[in-house]
Formats: structure tokens, C-alpha cells, sequence
């Protein structure tokens, strides 16, 4: 069985979208888990309406990995597909495509699908979705954070699955992290000598229209994360390089695609978020209330 896990927070513009494409998917033998943060709308009666599973949480204590652990505890499956409530089934095979590569190898732990930039993605949203999911699946192990670095752990439980024994072996996803409680958990299972698997054949629509300030707040939030796990960064590497490859990356498509009015937003946005990873990377020096302010998930 699988079991499909989604937290949710007034998530009745997508949910009914979401849950009639999972409906309709060829796996067959599985169960939903709506995890709910005490949505003010009609997200707990249109989960139900769908025959889902719904459990309740007091929404100041939601938790990125706490959360998801409340309901993979209850689950019944093997299989524990996580999803967000925005990211949508693409076909009927999403799912099935997705936990595919755990038949042909027992040492893969997690999969991660391909997520398509959404129908109102802007470019800068659409080249982040075709920068990380490429149109080629491929298996990383721990070995090879010597060729792919940083980039090796790289997952989103916006769309991904895990052997359910496995992510128990490990603890589970880890409590009270600001946020990449599925790049640790990754960090974990490669170290542990598992897997991670990319299935680009498994797609959902999936993307953020952010903002330049949105962008700075979120890697702020990277930045207090690599500070906070700097275990993961000293076993695989830091994102430097990365970085100056998207940066090419992000500009040969604004060229590609005749966007050249946006190259001095594109400017600001790289700024933007160098100062705020760095400033991530030093957020303890910052007065608790300031990094509220310019934090995307900080308590």
C-alpha cells in the first residue's frame, strides 16, 4: 500500500484539483492523509468528501518534519508519498512512475518526481522547476558528492516517497529544522549507504511566483539551515558552485527567451539572495525579532 501524505492550510482553491487527479491515478492499493493546521476554510470537508484521511493540528505547532511524522506514524503503507497541497498530478501515472525505481533496486530509499512550472509560472519561476528537474531520471549515492556536491541531496517532498522502514530506521524527518527536512533526511540514507532516485517520467505542475524580498527571505531561511546542519555541508560540499551555475543557467534562458527587460531584475534577485544566505549563515548575531521579519518559515 501507499500512503499519500499531504499537509494542508486553507487549501480549498487547489485541493479539489489535487485530490480528483489522485482519484484517478493507476496505483490502486493506496490511502490519503490530509495533516490539517487548523484551516479556516472548507479544506477538512472536501478532504473528506474525497474519502481522505484527516488529521488535525493546532496550527502554531506545525513543524516541517514534526508534522509529517505525526502522520507517517498513523499511515498503513509501505510506500509514504509525500506531497504539498499545490503541487498537481500532471497524468493518471504520476504515482505509479514515481515509486517505479524501488522495484529494481532495494537499496533506494527516496524518489523525487519532476515538477513543471505551473500554467502562470513567470520565467524566473519556470527556469528555477527546468534547472532542478531535468528531462533525464538518474540514482545518486554517497559516493557521488565528490562529482555533484551539494546537488546530491537534493529532493522536495512537494512530490517524493520514501521506504517507509527506512525513513524509521532513521528517526524519521527531523523535529524543528527551519525548513529541508527532506534534504537531511536524504543526507541521512546516502550516508547510511541508500539511494536517492530522481523519476523524471513522474511529473506534477508545481511552482512559487516569488518575489525578490520572497527569494531573500527563503534563502535566508537556507542559509540558517546550512548553519544549523553544517554536517551537510562539510559531507557534501558547499553551494558556491552551484550558485554561479544557476546564475549562467538563469541567464542564458532570460536570453533564449528574448526577456532581456529582466536581466536587472535578475541582477537584484542574485544580490538579494547572497546577502540574505549570508546573513542566514549568521542569523544568531540578529536580533530574534529582526529575523522574523525577513525569514520565510522562523518561529
Amino acid at each position: 500500500m501507499i500512503s499519500i501524505i499531504i499537509p494542508t492550510l486553507n487549501a480549498s482553491e487547489p485541493l479539489p484539483s489535487l485530490l480528483t487527479k489522485l482519484e484517478h491515478q493507476t496505483c490502486v492499493d493506496k490511502e490519503i492523509i490530509i495533516i490539517d493546521s487548523s484551516s479556516d476554510d472548507d479544506t477538512v470537508e472536501i478532504a473528506k468528501s474525497y474519502g481522505a484521511r484527516v488529521l488535525h493540528i493546532n496550527r502554531k505547532d506545525f513543524d516541517h518534519g514534526g508534522t509529517r511524522n505525526i502522520a507517517a506514524s498513523k499511515s498503513k503503507g509501505d510506500i509514504l508519498v509525500f506531497m504539498t497541497q499545490d503541487a498537481i498530478p500532471a497524468n493518471e501515472h504520476s504515482l505509479e512512475n514515481l515509486i517505479h525505481p524501488f522495484e529494481s533496486d532495494e537499496m533506494i530509499a527516496a524518489i523525487y518526481g519532476r515538477q513543471l512550472p505551473s500554467r502562470d509560472a513567470t520565467p524566473f519561476s519556470s527556469h528555477l522547476r527546468l534547472f532542478n528537474y531535468p528531462d533525464t531520471s538518474h540514482v545518486k549515492r554517497y559516493e557521488d558528492r565528490t562529482t555533484h556536491g551539494f546537488k546530491t541531496i537534493f529532493i522536495s517532498n512537494s512530490f517524493s516517497a520514501y521506504r517507509k522502514a527506512l525513513l524509521e530506521k532513521i528517526g524519521w524527518f527531523k523535529d524543528n529544522l527551519i525548513f529541508g527536512e527532506d534534504t537531511h533526511a536524504v543526507a541521512r540514507l546516502l550516508h547510511d549507504g541508500y539511494k536517492v532516485a530522481y523519476a523524471a517520467n513522474a511529473l506534477v505542475y508545481h511552482s512559487h511566483n516569488y518575489t525578490p524580498f520572497q527569494d531573500f527571505k527563503r534563502y535566508f531561511d537556507i542559509g540558517v539551515f546550512h548553519f544549523n546542519e553544517n554536517w551537510i555541508v562539510q559531507k557534501f560540499g558547499k553551494t558556491k558552485e552551484e550558485g554561479w551555475k544557476y546564475i549562467k543557467s538563469e541567464s542564458l534562458y532570460l536570453m533564449k527567451n528574448k526577456q532581456y527587460r529582466l536581466f536587472p531584475e535578475l541582477i537584484l534577485r542574485n544580490i538579494l539572495k547572497y546577502l540574505s544566505y549570508n546573513l542566514g549563515l549568521r542569523y544568531t548575531k540578529i536580533p530574534r525579532n529582526i529575523a522574523r521579519k525577513i525569514s520565510m518559515h522562523m518561529k
